[in-house]
């Protein structure tokens, strides 16, 4: 039996600009860290000459062309799989929809297996790069590569993102009692609600391919303000990295009348009055995990719990898309 897992993350700053409708005309710039929580893929052989697939649902399919689940049915056409007697199951520690990235895991996690299949050595780029043409090149859906990237390499990484359509990427130069204070001092929550990136995307997507001067102007913004979260972060300075969370959330509310509502606005409000300096929808908006940074930990967490909200707890994940077993 083949295992391997990809991490979920959490994004920095600069989410949105990895999109290829701005980055190809623009340039894009993020920075994103893969955590504790996993997508499991397990592949192993079946003496019925079918594949088996079993993820949210089940499905038994006599080839590929058969196949329902469209990154499973691309990736196997990918890596070119002639075996039919395969089983495939897929776990994961969060659901999908929440707004960690799950789909790219997802991705990454299942290509991985299927090269260990084939018996190929794959590095984490071209993983992230066979990921990213999967779901934006063949799928046509209207998401960014960060996703892939990060749940690829791990860690917490600078991406770049080339006219071109290159991808750039370099470990975030912070020193460790940075990354320790930003482990004890980023808090997740669940908002209990689960939405598809891909509608939240969609306007932003449009809007970018037709060049519509306010999301432009709003991408150049949250770019520059990745750039200036870099140099905070590399210098010791997580209160500004907690203030420029804030900021960045602001404008990020602006992209599209679906990134927030009420009640998400009054869940980060009252965030905001109970120790948090910043914060902000993980993902693409719309539902899925509010992340804060707060020194006073213990009140932002009794604040929440009274608002109804479960706590993820999480540590920051450096090995990226692996082979637990074969």
């Amino acid at each position: 039996m083949i295992i391997t897992r990809s991490p979920l993350r959490i994004s920095l700053g600069g989410g949105g600009t990895d999109l290829p409708s701005y980055s190809r005309e623009h340039g894009g710039f993020l920075i994103a860290a893969g955590i504790d929580k996993y997508v499991y893929i397990n592949i192993h052989s079946r003496f019925v000459d079918r594949f088996l697939l079993k993820y949210s649902q089940m499905e038994e399919a006599a080839s590929i062309d058969e196949i329902r689940h469209p990154i499973i049915r691309e990736a196997l056409r990918l890596l070119n799989i002639n075996s039919r007697n395969l089983e495939i199951t897929s776990m994961a520690d969060i659901p999908a929809g929440t707004g960690l990235g799950s789909s790219g895991s997802f991705t990454t996690a299942l290509l991985k297996g299927l090269h260990t299949y084939k018996k190929n050595l794959v590095h984490p780029h071209e993983l992230a790069e066979q990921a990213c043409h999967i779901e934006i090149d063949i799928l046509k859906e209207p998401i960014g590569k960060q996703d892939q990237y990060i749940a690829a390499y791990g860690g917490i990484t600078c991406f770049e993102f080339g006219k071109d359509g290159s991808v750039a990427a370099s470990p975030l130069a912070i020193l460790e009692e940075t990354l320790f204070n930003l482990e004890d001092n980023l808090l997740l929550f669940f908002t209990g609600y689960s939405r598809s990136a891909s509608a939240v995307l969609k306007e932003q997507d449009d809007k970018s391919r037709r060049a519509d001067r306010e999301m432009t102007e709003n991408l150049h913004f949250v770019k520059d303000l990745a750039f200036s979260t870099k140099r905070a972060l590399e210098r010791g300075d997580v209160a500004e990295f907690g203030r420029l969370m804030n900021v960045h959330w602001e404008h990020k509310k602006r992209r599209s009348a679906g990134m927030s509502n009420h009640q998400i606005d009054d869940w980060y409000a009252c965030a905001l009055s109970n120790g948090a300096s910043g914060g902000k929808l993980i993902g693409a908006g719309g539902g899925g995990f509010l992340m804060f940074y707060a020194e006073d930990k213990a009140r932002l967490r009794h604040a929440m719990r009274e608002q109804g909200l479960k706590e993820v707890r999480f540590r920051f994940e450096f090995e990226g898309t692996r082979v637990l077993s074969t």
